[in-house]
């Protein structure tokens, strides 16, 4: 037995899971796409790693749903079913509505102005991706995430943050970025969603705060779900 495998044994549970948490992060980010194989020698090659942590980190992933082992293909970053998208983001309609409503009694004006740079930043960045010959990033999912983490952190409850993240880190984040890059009219629509939603908040309207929060956030479900049903069923086809 090698020395490096004595250490990765000597680590146990906590190596896995570290691996799995940069797996993840790549997959979340887009750097693994979905239906991207995950070959255990070249991720243990990139970690400094032997295959048994990889291997297990894999079977963690798989647990979570997060990949697939596909026949022939072997573990395969999965591409999430358009309805689980669906129900996932009915979920979160709710706690957000009810994230935004609680911000009404807690915000401060330099929280309100956050979100509006924040807004901005979004809308200029996404069309800035867009233009013919611009590097195709996802500059404005960090604003997007400043956006609603705003609202979410201000509303001054932990449990409640904890579930809208957890359901935040179900599906790869890029997506959401890719649609505001190449869809203008879903582009503006966000920005200017976002825009009422702010209004409702700064003027004290918890009911229309929660209301304008629960449509954005059903709105950006189905703008999700169907960029997912148009690519499930050709993803695995290569």
């Amino acid at each position: 037995m090698s020395e490096e495998t004595i250490g990765e044994l000597s680590s146990g549970h906590a190596l896995v899971d570290e691996i799995a948490a940069r797996i993840r992060a790549r997959i979340m980010s887009g750097d693994i796409p979905i239906g991207a194989q995950l070959r255990q020698a070249e991720l243990a090659n990139d970690f400094g790693v032997s295959r048994t942590p990889v291997r297990e980190a894999l079977r963690q992933l798989q647990t979570g749903g997060l990949i697939d082992v596909v026949p022939n293909r072997g573990a395969v970053v999965r591409v999430p079913a358009p309805w689980e998208v669906r129900e996932a983001y009915e979920v979160r309609a709710e706690l957000e509505a009810l994230a935004a409503a609680r911000a009404v009694s807690r915000i401060s004006q330099s929280d309100i102005q956050r979100l509006r740079v924040a807004n901005q930043d979004m809308y200029d960045r996404s069309i800035a991706a867009g233009r013919p010959g611009a590097e195709r990033a996802t500059n404005s999912r960090p604003e997007n995430d400043v956006f609603h983490d705003t609202i979410t952190t201000v509303s001054a409850n932990a449990r409640l943050a904890r579930a809208i993240e957890e359901i935040n880190e179900t599906f790869p984040r890029n997506v959401s970025a890719q649609l505001l890059v190449n869809d203008d009219r879903h582009r503006e629509e966000n920005y200017q969603e976002h825009l009422r939603i702010i209004d409702a908040i700064e003027r004290g309207d918890a009911e229309a705060a929660s209301a304008q929060m629960r449509a954005h956030v059903i709105g950006a479900g189905e703008q999700l779900a169907h960029w997912y049903e148009r690519r499930s069923s050709t993803v695995f086809t290569a």
